[in-house]
């Protein structure tokens, strides 16, 4: 494995240098910025990141050229990461769950049911003053969180088990993301925690060495997770965000103008990316019921945050810094409070 890992980061590097290259002679010497996500080229966050790209070029293209490389061209979100904190690339997509391996900040966007509703997440997130002291978290390690982008909510998906309670999940091996909060999640709701990299996902299941995993509905479509499970059950467990980071020191040599125009890119791959979440969402849907035979469940969700509310207290009572960031998402929840409630 750490073989196979250095020659994904040297295969990264290599196409880098080729890449840059071919650019800086097609460029004129513009500067060329490079930004790295695992998705495929339909996914709502490839379709954001081209929206920002094409308006970055609009606006400044006389001196930047944004090329955006989707499906891990890159290497892992892992490799963009190191990739962006040294300036080989300059942004990256990463999951919430790598970025709590930089700063315990991030661990409270993997709480389990941290949101209320979809409308309370989306409000937090909109929020600078719940979102800046983690965002900002990461400035030693050389990058920091730009914006946020919509990653839906995490549910638990199985080949052949439905889940409606938390006791269905007993002596089931499920895929969780590799974030000491997500193992403990399932510990709470009686499963066994496989942690792994999600490239791996589909051949474990396939190969009976996980029961499920939890992700978006997306996963089961783009993924292909639903030609092998075959129920979905929306506990709606996490609501957790996707994350574009920059590396720091091309944001801090950007000019106040140019940074100005970034930051309104930024927003534009936000409202984007929001926007085609929906839509993907329902196709998803539709696409996985009707085409791979997935059957959506609708369990009873009390039972699975009774469980999993310890894990407030503990994450809480390890980092009180961000008891002041949780005490605002919960007005939020107040404000937009559940459906059911």
């Amino acid at each position: 494995m750490k073989a196979r890992k250095k020659w994904t980061v040297l295969l990264a590097v290599m196409l880098l240098a080729a890449v840059c290259l071919a650019g800086c002679g097609r460029a004129e010497q513009k500067k060329i910025v490079r930004i790295g996500h695992n998705q495929s080229t339909n996914h709502p966050t490839h379709i954001g990141l081209a929206a920002f790209a094409e308006y970055i070029n609009e606006q400044l293209g006389d001196k930047y050229v944004v090329e955006v490389y989707p499906s891990e061209l890159l290497g892992s979100q892992t490799d963009m990461v190191q990739l962006t904190q040294t300036g080989a690339i300059d942004f990256c997509v990463a999951s919430n769950a790598i970025l709590e391996t930089f700063s315990k900040n991030y661990e409270i966007f993997n709480l389990p049911y941290l949101f209320a509703s979809t409308e309370a997440y989306h409000a937090a997130m909109d929020d600078a003053n719940v979102t800046e002291p983690i965002f900002n978290a990461t400035e030693k390690a050389g990058f920091k969180a730009v914006t946020w982008l919509d990653a839906g909510t995490r549910n638990f998906y199985t080949v052949d088990k439905p889940i409606n309670s938390p006791a269905d999940l007993k002596g089931l091996k499920i895929r969780v993301q590799q974030s000491p909060t997500n193992i403990e999640m399932m510990r709470l709701l009686g499963g066994s925690a496989n942690p792994m990299g999600f490239g791996e996902v589909y051949t474990s299941l396939q190969a009976n060495i996980i029961d499920g995993a939890e992700n978006n509905e997306m996963a089961l479509t783009d993924n292909g997770h639903g030609d092998v499970c075959k129920y979905y059950s929306y506990d709606m467990h996490q609501m957790v965000p996707d994350i574009l980071i920059g590396n720091l020191t091309f944001l801090e040599e950007l000019s106040a103008e140019e940074l100005a125009i970034f930051e309104e890119g930024f927003d534009l791959l936000n409202s984007v990316q929001r926007e085609e979440w929906v839509k993907a969402v329902e196709n998803a849907k539709d696409k996985a019921q009707n085409e791979q035979g997935v059957t959506f469940i609708y369990p009873d969700q009390e039972p699975f945050k009774e469980a999993c509310m310890p894990l407030h207290d503990s994450v809480l009572e390890s980092n009180p810094d961000i008891q002041p960031i949780y005490d605002m998402i919960q007005e939020y929840n107040t404000l937009y409070p559940s459906v059911e409630e």
